[in-house]
Formats: C-alpha cells, structure tokens, sequence
C-alpha cells in the first residue's frame, strides 16, 4: 500500500506538527529521523500500513547548498515509496531556507508552480495580503523578530521568499479566497500561466483553510506550514481509523523526564504553569556547558535523578531569560562558538543528561521544548523511526519510537498554550503503551 502523502519536513517538531493534524483523522503517519536509512526505510515501511510518510530532513539552519541536496535525496525517496502527493513542511513564520528548499522539491517532482501556505489560525499565524502575523502581532514585532538565532526583520512572506529564489512570487489575495474554491481555482491557474512558480496564499481562519482545501483537493504539492493539513482529510477519501499497540518495557511508567532549550516565551509560561503545579526544575550550568558540556551533562543528570526518583517528573532547563542568553551568546563568542554553535552545544548537553536521567530511572517518556532540544533529543536516544500516537493540542502530538521503546512529546518552542506541559505529562502517564 503505497502513501497518499510524502512530507520533507526541515525539522522534527515539524516532522510532528503536520504529522498529528493528519493522524487525528485516523492515518498512520510514520516519521523517519535525519539520521535514517531514508531510501531503505522508504522501501520497507509502506509494507505496513502507512498514509502519511514523513522525512525530517534537520535542515532549517544548514547552509543552502546542503539543505537543497537534503531534499532533493528525501523527495526522490519518498518517490521510490509511491507518494502520491507531497509536503515541503517549512516553519510557519518562514525561518530557515524555505526558498531554496521549495526549489528543491518542484525541480526534483518536475513541477512548474506550487501553492504556498505559511498560515495556522489555531497557532496564532495568519496572512493578509502576503504581510504575517503572529497572535494579530506583525512577524518583526513578534517574539520572532528577536530569535537570537534567526530574527526574522521582513513583514512580507512575499518579499521575503522571493529574496530566496530567482523564481516569481504571487500573493492569492484573502478576497479571492472568501469568493470561494472556484474562484481559488481560477486564479491559481492564472498566476501560474502568468509566469508565477509559487502561490502565496493568504488566509486568517479556519474557514479560509477549508476553502483552501476544497480548492486543492487533487493538487499534487504543497509548500509551507501544516495548518491546511487539518482541513485535507476531509476533501480526500477517508481513511480507516488506525491506532498504536505495542507493550513498552518500562519498570516505572509514571516518571517523565521534561527538557526545554527554547528561549520561546510560550515555553516560559508552559514552566511557569508547570512550576505553579508543583513541578520541580533543574538549571543547566551554561559555563561548565560551553567549556566542558560531557561534565555539565553528568553533574545536570546527578541533581536530577532523585527529583524525579522521589516526585515522578523534573525538568532540565536551560536558563533562558534574555540576560541570560546574551551572556551565553557572549560566552560562547568569548570560546570561538557561533550563535547557533552555542544553541547546538546547550540542547546536545540537555539531551544528554535527559536520556542518562530516563534510562537510570527506569522510563522512556520524555518531553522535550524546542526545536533544536527536540533533534538533540532524538539524536541521543538514537532513535530513526517514530510513529504518531495522538494529537494533544493543535500541531503537538506524542509519538513512540518501536526500536528504542520511546513514548515522546517534541514540542515547538512557539506552540502550545501555558498548561500543555500537564496536558502532555497526564497524556504520557496514562498512555495505552503501558499495557499488554
């Protein structure tokens, strides 16, 4: 049974986000890691069942060169699969390299134009007229316009994509998607007989996405954010509920172990929520981190363990108010450390002291806050292959790793409303995984 959708995704939460849209309509959505076998997995996983096939591609902060080649090698495995449509998942405020990844995938399928969608009304992300908006907030005035690692300065999703690929750029303007499918339809056609390889679409609700569903139903790529994934399902043909069964070997299933690198204020309120709740949070020593991080991983894992051992759940964190991420920044200037060197080297040494934690304490339920965290995370627990579980809020599922017996929660920085963090660990202390 061949997939109906192929997703390259530039990161795992990403990779997730999509994924848990389309699996609460009942799919079986798979995600490969960067690391896999991709071509081998392909080849092998569509044997079982498999809707949704997902590649995480880890590229979003590579250079451009390298994030083209990463694509073009997941599309054609997903090819090889028997796809039959396709997903170049970007971030939904566009960071990254959304143009040239998007190059990479029509040129690899041989395709002259897509659509490109970057809004998600249940995260807060809508467009009007190209210009973005977080939460009603413009894109440059949002938290995302201070990202110590890509600030985004750009309003206009059209401008800015266009400064990313020589190809030409159309606005399909929120009045012509509340005329209705037909005429989304109509004009799609038009910008791409015009000359346009992409199609920004513009949308601010729910109900714009469903038209924008009804519009594309048969259309063989998409390009940008997953919110229109959650509208899909219901102009495709059904798909026979599937659910995850597997009897996970953990001594104490009531313990998770929680790990947060994103400097997001969603994520601070999700730990103030948590902390209010009675939580208990553990601080990464940012100085033994950036000069000795394999010593700041052991001293972290040896504070936390009997938190955790005594109250069921701790949570490691990296100190994350914005003196203190200027003076990591600074800090890691001060070794020779790059912006994202020094990001790369806190959520490594976080994800390491996490999995010692887990593996000491007899679970495999982790949750991690952040995109960067999310891959450290996965990379540590060398894990290749997950499946979706369930959707615990909009674009945030749990998900399980057969060959390591892994139940995880890979959350955005950005996503999720201030109790998700209970939410999450009330989900994973209960899960089906725990039985025969």
């Amino acid at each position: 049974m061949r997939p109906r959708l192929g997703v390259v995704a530039d990161d795992i939460t990403g990779s997730g986000d999509i994924g848990g849209l389309l699996a609460k309509h009942g799919y079986a959505v798979r995600i490969l890691s960067a690391e896999a076998d991709w071509e081998g997995l392909c080849v092998q996983l569509p044997q079982a069942r498999t809707d949704v096939l997902i590649i995480d591609t880890d590229s979003r902060f590579l250079a451009p060169e390298e994030a083209r080649a990463r694509v073009v090698r997941a599309t054609r495995a997903l090819q090889a699969a028997g796809c039959a449509a396709f997903w170049k998942k970007t971030c939904s405020v566009f960071r990254g390299n959304v143009g040239v990844e998007f190059d990479a995938m029509l040129d690899t399928l041989g395709l002259a134009s897509g659509v490109v969608i970057a809004a998600f009304p249940k995260n807060g992300r809508t467009t009007l007229h190209g210009d973005h908006f977080v939460r009603g907030i413009s894109l440059p005035d949002s938290e995302f316009g201070a990202d110590p690692v890509h600030p985004l300065r750009e309003r206009n999703l059209r401008l800015s994509l266009s400064a990313q690929t020589p190809h030409r750029t159309e606005i399909l303007p929120i009045e012509t998607v509340r005329a209705g499918a037909e005429a989304v339809q109509a004009a799609r056609t038009a910008l791409a007989g015009a000359g346009a390889r992409y199609i920004l679409l513009d949308a601010e609700t729910q109900e714009d996405l469903q038209v924008l569903a009804q519009a594309f139903a048969h259309e063989p790529v998409f390009l940008g954010s997953s919110g229109l994934a959650e509208e899909l399902p219901a102009v495709w043909p059904p798909a026979e509920p599937v659910a995850v069964r597997a009897a996970a070997p953990w001594s104490h299933p009531d313990r998770v172990i929680l790990v947060a690198g994103s400097v997001m204020p969603q994520t601070r309120a999700q730990i103030e929520q948590y902390v209010l709740a009675g939580g208990h949070v553990h601080d990464l020593d940012l100085g033994l981190t950036l000069q000795t991080p394999e010593r700041a991983a052991e001293e972290l894992a040896a504070r936390v363990l009997p938190t955790v051992e005594v109250h069921s759940t701790a949570l490691l964190r990296s100190p994350n108010s914005p003196d203190q991420v200027a003076g990591a920044r600074a800090l890691g200037a001060s070794l020779g450390l790059s912006g994202v060197e020094v990001s790369q080297r806190i959520s490594s040494t976080l994800a390491q002291a996490a999995v010692q934690v887990a593996r000491q304490s007899g679970t495999g339920k982790l949750i991690a806050l952040g995109g960067d965290t999310s891959a450290a995370l996965t990379r540590a627990c060398g894990v290749t292959h997950t499946v979706l579980v369930e959707e615990l809020a909009p674009g945030l599922p749990s998900t399980y790793a057969p060959a390591e017996h892994l139940l995880l929660v890979l959350k955005s920085g950005s996503f999720g409303p201030p109790d998700f963090l209970l939410r999450a660990i009330a989900s994973l202390q209960r899960s089906p995984l725990d039985r025969p």
